[in-house]
């Protein structure tokens, strides 16, 4: 045994092994959660776009990714080397804190995976799913690592700079994803129908199947976000719990009120929002905190993902309703309710630590949402001109999974193996596939 693997703490180790197999278990469980909320021919090129964001992120991850997020920094705060391009110098004996660095990376990519998964459900039903294949990988390496870099990166201007605080995500993975969605959403316009169409989602039970293995998950992305078995870990679990209970509540309670009703997709769905909104402030605030955390997401939240028909964006599985002003809500709320007894030192305004923590955390936001935007918009301009985000409106109209991955959900296999599919459909297809 080397002397660095001495150091490792199995318990700890035990814990990340578990979390992580949790937050990776989290892409298939927002699969079932964005597959049943579109509509039926486009079920499969749902889950497709998250299932091969598993692979697209692990391979760039591992090449490039994590020397970049958490090597030494070399840019002022803004970017880590590649000495560990690769994972090069990255063995079973080496340590990150008291658990194998192998497994710290590995934790780490799983929230890379699921952030890129999430952006797909802003542009779902209508995105080409080769440019997907292109959009990811990039995305990945000019999106998600600068900012990662930044807020727990070795170095990072907002961890080290700033002093904001993020416990488990909600800059790089909640605001980062809801503030990409945005900009692709703008790129590559509304549905056909947007606005006209219901576009209701096809299957609830799909939906709160995905819902409850998000949040099964989730514990594993906060709490083991702690990095060891211990009290922090604790609290951060419960308080996962806590949030994600009141944020459905709250969804429920205006529903009641401004519909009459309380539906299953807005049980489901203020459940996510609180779960959102407690990311970032699951290891910063009490039991109370993460109370107020998740009700103040479920109701605000409730509400933001009907702006979209106001302002004439479509997103079309409420990523920016729900991961950015649910991130924002989390983040901004630090300021306010961060405790010393969670944080070691930062209180909020609320305990006596005055306006500067909210100010530090607002800027954090202001920015991260900023550059994600920015980036994402001119990466998918570009992407844009050279290959095309958008299927064709054929596409679009006979379904994404037909035309594009030659099944579909409901005929139990491809074309010409399965269940008899109509003629107008499979010439319709055909002739998709041959001009592609």
């Amino acid at each position: 045994m080397t002397l660095a693997a001495a150091h490792v703490n199995t318990g700890d180790t035990a814990w990340l092994l578990a979390a992580t197999a949790l937050v990776l278990l989290m892409t298939p469980g927002l699969a079932l959660f964005y597959g049943g909320m579109v509509r039926t021919k486009s079920v499969l090129n749902m889950l497709m776009m998250s299932f091969v964001s598993i692979a697209l992120v692990t391979v760039v991850w591992l090449a490039a990714g994590y020397s970049l997020a958490f090597g030494d920094d070399i840019g002022g705060g803004l970017i880590g080397g590649l000495h560990q391009a690769g994972m090069r110098g990255i063995g079973p004996g080496s340590v990150h804190g008291t658990v194998p660095t192998v497994l710290f990376a590995t934790f780490q990519l799983t929230f890379a995976i699921i952030t890129a998964a999430l952006v797909s459900g802003a542009v779902a039903d209508r995105t080409k799913f080769s440019a997907w294949l292109v959009l990811v990988p990039l995305w990945t390496l000019l999106v998600y690592v600068p900012v990662t870099h930044w807020v727990w990166g070795p170095g990072g201007w907002i961890l080290d700079g700033l002093g904001a605080l993020d416990f488990a995500g909600g800059l790089p993975v909640e605001i980062t994803s809801g503030a990409s969605g945005l900009a692709l959403c703008l790129v590559i316009g509304p549905r056909l129908g947007f606005k006209k169409d219901a576009m209701r989602p096809h299957n609830l039970p799909m939906v709160v199947l995905g819902a409850g293995l998000l949040w099964f998950g989730w514990f594993g992305f906060n709490a083991g976000s702690a990095l060891g078995a211990n009290g922090l870990a604790a609290a951060a679990f419960l308080n996962t719990l806590a949030a994600g209970c009141t944020g459905l509540l709250g969804w429920l309670f205006v529903e009641q009120k401004r519909d009459g009703h309380p539906t299953t997709l807005g049980a489901a769905s203020g459940a996510v929002a609180g779960l959102v909104a407690i990311t970032p402030s699951c290891g910063t605030v009490s039991l109370l905190g993460a109370l107020v955390v998740g009700l103040a997401a479920g109701v605000v939240c409730s509400y933001a993902v009907g702006w979209k028909f106001k302002l004439n964006y479509d997103d079309s599985l409420d990523v920016v309703g729900v991961h950015l002003v649910g991130g924002i809500i989390g983040t901004l709320l630090i300021g306010l309710f961060a405790e010393r007894a969670m944080t070691g030192g930062t209180e909020g305004l609320f305990y006596g630590g005055g306006l500067a923590p909210l100010g530090r955390q607002l800027l954090a936001v202001v920015v991260v949402a900023g550059y994600a935007f920015t980036v994402t918009y001119g990466l998918g301009k570009l992407l844009d001109k050279v290959l095309g985000l958008r299927a064709s409106e054929e596409q679009e109209h006979t379904g994404l999974d037909l035309t594009v991955h030659a099944e579909t959900a409901y005929d139990h296999g491809v074309l010409g193996h399965g269940a008899p599919v109509s003629s107008s459909v499979l010439s319709s297809a055909q002739k998709v596939k041959s001009q592609a």
